[in-house]
C-alpha cells in the first residue's frame, strides 16, 4: 500500500490539490488530508482508491529499498 509520502509527493508531480485528488478518488478531502498527515486509520478501500486515482493520472510507486520509496511520472509529458 502506497505511504503518505508517496500521496503527497504523487500530488506534487500532478500539480493536483489535495481537493482535486479526493475528486477523483471520490472520497472527502478530510481523508486525503489525515492520510497525508500520517493518519493512516482509513480503510483499505479508500487507500485503494486513492492509489487507483494516482496510478490512472500516471504515477507509477516505486517500493521501498536500499534507496527508499518513491513515485515518478510512468508517462512523462
Amino acid at each position: 500500500m502506497v505511504t503518505p509520502r508517496q500521496v503527497r509527493a504523487a500530488r506534487g508531480l500532478l500539480g493536483w490539490s489535495q481537493q482535486e485528488l479526493a475528486d477523483k478518488a471520490i472520497v472527502s478531502v478530510n481523508v486525503v488530508n489525515r492520510l497525508e498527515r500520517g493518519h493512516t486509520d482509513s480503510r483499505m478501500s479508500t487507500l485503494a482508491a486513492i492509489e487507483k486515482a494516482l496510478t490512472r493520472a500516471g504515477i507509477e510507486f516505486l517500493p521501498s529499498g536500499e534507496k527508499g520509496e518513491g513515485v515518478r511520472l510512468a508517462r512523462p509529458d
